[in-house]
């Protein structure tokens, strides 16, 4: 498979809300972080758990592919990203835009930098 092709199957896992999925394209070390700056969400496990808490918050959550494209060992793609109502109550989150920068080490995922 592709790095442009398992980025979107990361998304197609996200958008499902099925973090067992998505994590099974990265590696065990991978991360997610802001771009240029602190990790969000440390290691396979690190992600699972973090996505599990988000998902739960916002059960409607939903990134949208607006464009995607494949440079080496790296993937740029555009979303479009809705929360949705937060199950706990909190303030909606306005409807975003993000850059994800996905880094790959032999054929997996080990890096997600957003830029927002």
């Amino acid at each position: 498979m592709s790095n442009l092709a398992t980025a979107k199957a990361m998304i197609a896992a996200y958008n499902a809300q099925d973090v067992d999925a998505y994590v099974s394209h990265m590696t065990d070390d991978a991360c997610e972080a802001n771009y240029r700056g602190a990790v969000v969400r440390e290691g396979k496990e690190g992600t699972r758990s973090g996505l599990a808490a988000a998902f739960v918050k916002w059960p409607r959550n939903h990134a949208e592919v607006v464009e995607a494209q494949a440079i080496g060992d790296y993937v740029l793609m555009r979303e479009h990203v809705t929360r949705g109502p937060a199950s706990d109550g909190s303030e909606d989150v306005a409807p975003f835009d993000v850059i994800a920068v996905y880094s790959f080490e032999g054929g997996k995922c080990s890096r997600v930098e957003f830029i927002r």
